[in-house]
């Protein structure tokens, strides 16, 4: 790693335009960290010294093939982003696009570390004094017992580098908290976390939708539409509760009164559970660090996910991920007769294939 922390930034993609990723960046740049951004220059205006501007005009977010775009368009800013990372020129990616260009393009420049199945998404979910790690939130639809083990084990490791929970609690996502229920996958990856592959955690067992942010577990484990649709759930439940709070607030002069007592804590809790405030998801597994911002943040929020990368970095969120995968004997083997100096293997086509495609990023 350079002395000196730089993030790529892939300017494309977010709902409200370049400008506002750039307007984000600055505000990253203002804390220390170097930002080098990809987008069409034209419409970033003028930026301080510490903001890199590349122009990449290109964007791939919205392509319906991820992986054959990153193959047709390697001027695409996402791209360039990650093969930035690839070259030494920065250490993370942040970008506001689809999860399915910015995993595709991932893996194609800086490759799965090595003894790991799938990369995850991981999300950070702001529940009052409950926050919680859900993963995967999109990025494998389907997966294998021995993919949910080490989403467990690159979840609790991320709650240590990033939140400085000591020993978060992990658990499987199951329509029941009994051992032998839920889908195969599941139940065969309880037997597996319940015995060796479970060493160095603090593996709580299954816990129900209901249980989601109750504060039982730190770490929730499940499939990538699984938790992609749960997480969406929680998004449109809290909108939808604001909203009728909001309602309520009008419905008379005594309610209005009511709300604007009520006004500040309000306030705060809204702030609590702002998904911007978070920095967006993060893909576990790659051999660098990628934020994925939502599309829909504001200024704040994309400098927030460029600050998150940042940490994820500075407190070695990568060799803390290895380090306890190995130790729980939960890295992929090499493929018989390998050397460990031998390059990594290309990703496979089931990288990017129906079987294993992001869902719609969170």
């Amino acid at each position: 790693m350079s002395l000196s922390l730089t993030v790529a930034v892939d300017a494309n993609g977010a709902d409200a335009g370049p400008a506002e990723v750039a307007r984000g960046a600055v505000l990253a740049a203002e804390s220390g960290v170097n930002v080098l951004i990809f987008g069409p220059a034209r419409e970033m205006g003028s930026l301080p010294e510490s903001v890199e501007v590349v122009d990449a005009p290109l964007s791939i977010a919205k392509s319906a093939d991820p992986a054959r775009a990153v193959r047709l368009h390697p001027d695409a800013s996402i791209v360039q982003a990650w093969r930035a990372v690839a070259d030494g020129h920065a250490q993370a990616v942040v970008t506001g696009g689809s999860t399915g260009a910015a995993l595709a393009a991932g893996l194609f420049t800086v490759k799965r570390a090595r003894g790991i199945h799938r990369p995850a998404l991981a999300a950070l979910v702001p529940m009052p004094d409950h926050p919680f790690l859900l993963l995967d939130a999109g990025a494998n639809v389907i997966v294998r017992p021995e993919h949910l083990v080490q989403f467990a084990h690159m979840g609790a490791a991320f709650m240590r580098a990033a939140l400085g929970v000591a020993h978060p609690r992990v658990a499987l996502l199951s329509n029941g908290e009994e051992a032998e229920r839920g889908r195969e996958e599941i139940v065969a990856a309880h037997a597996a976390l319940s015995g060796d592959a479970g060493l160095g955690l603090h593996f709580v067992g299954n816990i129900e939708g209901f249980a989601i942010g109750s504060g039982a577990a730190d770490v929730i484990v499940t499939d990538g539409f699984t938790g992609n649709v749960a997480l969406k759930v929680m998004e449109g439940t809290s909108a939808a509760i604001f909203r009728a709070v909001r309602s309520s607030a009008h419905a008379s002069p005594r309610a209005a009164l009511g709300g604007l007592l009520l006004k500040p804590a309000l306030g705060d809790l809204r702030n609590t559970v702002d998904p911007e405030a978070q920095g967006g998801a993060v893909l576990l597994g790659l051999r660098a660090v990628g934020v994925m911002a939502h599309g829909s943040f504001s200024a704040p929020g994309f400098g927030r996910a460029v600050e998150l990368a940042a940490q994820a970095i500075r407190n070695d969120l990568l060799g803390l991920t290895l380090s306890q995968l190995g130790a729980a004997h939960a890295l992929r083997p090499p493929p018989p007769g390998a050397e460990a100096a031998v390059a990594p293997r290309a990703p496979e086509p089931s990288d990017a294939t129906p079987s294993s495609a992001p869902a719609e990023a969170p």
